[in-house]
């Protein structure tokens, strides 16, 4: 799959699996590499962008086996991000197969 495509759709696929539940980092990079190619550290950064811009927030929690786990958990204003970049989207994808179709 081609790389610029992945690279803006990505927050837009952690935010999707956020409204799912809390996840830690390791855990939205199994799901999200189950459906595209994405190298291991390419969700911490978008996650540390996203605890920037208050679309969540993080909590530790003890783990059965080895170190506590940092979770990830989407906020109001995450949500309301996320409702908003999706119409953007769909916008987008619709432009784009209208002008694939001529």
């Amino acid at each position: 799959m081609n790389t610029q495509f992945k690279k803006g759709a990505l927050e837009m696929c952690v935010l999707s699996q956020l409204v799912q539940g809390d996840k830690y980092g390791y855990e939205l990079t199994e799901k999200i590499s189950g459906e595209m190619s994405i190298a291991s550290g390419t969700l911490y950064p978008i996650l540390r962008r996203l605890k920037e811009e208050d679309y969540v927030t993080t909590y530790l929690m003890e783990s059965e086996s080895g170190p506590a786990r940092k979770y990830y958990q989407l906020t109001l204003q995450g949500r309301e991000y996320l409702e908003s970049v999706k119409q953007e989207w769909e916008v987008f994808i619709n432009a784009v197969n209208k002008l694939m179709a001529e």
